[in-house]
């Protein structure tokens, strides 16, 4: 069973890169829904640092293909930072979103400190959609819809540079899971640069289980494994509490079995929990099914079987 280092909670409550009021309030659904509480059962030491600050959301619109550039990249400075000094200190950082622009920041973080350590990073990518837009392709101007992009170096320096001159990773270091909403555009981006996407109906044909092993082949004790959960991996029909449902994701049982053959592979080193919205939701249930989740990721297990 793995050991896992002391965990860090780290708030950053802002809609900033989405098209959609309410996943600032994230961070307190979770809490709400008793994250740390569940944690601190399972033997795991847990502090809640509060929440980050950051630029008000101006609700503007596009600028040369960017909502809010200015803002995301301050929101993402700030994440960057503060996962960073969790990493830096031994600790596992679960960052509590906010919408997926955030992971620019975290997995910057996380990539900065896998190469000062030697570290092999990989990246589960859990999601409905592959986040592999660019300004001349998005049909939104939303920067939640590019976060992949600019980890791999396309998009705004502000943003592909935000830890340095160099991208964050290359596109073989990460694995996308779930993926069942592509833009034309980015679909053609997505091939040209070998984006290793695992879609839902892959995951129909050969299952959950078979699917996981392929993702999770060459993890190694030398793995950073960072997993960016984007809540609307699930299915809408059990967690509805998302800015942009869509329909036919993994349902409860393919999404515990992938958080516990995660958690098999003794490999987790930072979490992202993103995209949770609230004002979508109906008491709290995404969130309370986010918790139970996140508590497979740690261990919790149904396995009755040697």
């Amino acid at each position: 069973m793995q050991r896992f280092p002391p965990i860090s909670l780290i708030g950053a409550p802002t809609d900033i890169g989405a098209g959609h009021r309410g996943a600032s309030m994230g961070p307190e659904a979770l809490r709400v829904a008793g994250i740390e509480q569940a944690l601190v059962a399972r033997g795991l030491e847990v502090v809640d640092r509060g929440n980050l600050g950051g630029p008000l959301n101006p609700w503007t619109a596009p600028d040369a293909g960017y909502r809010h550039l200015v803002e995301v990249e301050k929101w993402n400075h700030h994440v960057m930072q503060a996962v960073r000094a969790e990493l830096r200190q031994d600790r596992l950082p679960i960052l509590l979103g906010g919408d997926h622009c955030l992971a620019i920041g975290s997995i910057t973080a996380v990539a900065q400190v896998c190469r000062e350590r030697g570290k092999k990073l990989l990246v589960l990518w859990l999601d409905a959609h592959a986040d592999f837009n660019t300004s001349t392709i998005t049909p939104s101007g939303n920067v939640h819809g590019m976060p992949v992009a600019c980890l791999c170096g396309l998009g705004p320096r502000e943003l592909t540079e935000l830890g340095g001159s160099r991208p964050a990773i290359t596109p073989d270091r990460i694995r996308q899971i779930g993926i069942r909403s592509v833009d034309e555009g980015e679909r053609r981006l997505v091939r040209e640069h070998g984006l290793d996407i695992y879609d839902m109906r892959y995951i129909d044909e050969i299952g959950m289980k078979r699917v996981m092993e392929e993702a999770l082949a060459d993890v190694d004790e030398n793995t950073h494994l960072h997993v960016s959960f984007d809540v609307d991996f699930l299915d809408p029909g059990i967690a509805p509490g998302v800015g942009t449902t869509i329909p036919g994701g993994p349902n409860y049982r393919e999404a515990q079995l992938c958080m516990e053959m995660i958690a098999d592979r003794n490999a987790l080193g930072s979490l992202d929990i993103v995209e949770l919205n609230p004002a979508f939701d109906e008491h709290n249930k995404t969130a309370v099914l986010a918790v139970d989740l996140v508590e497979s990721l740690f261990g919790k297990s149904t396995l009755m079987r040697d």
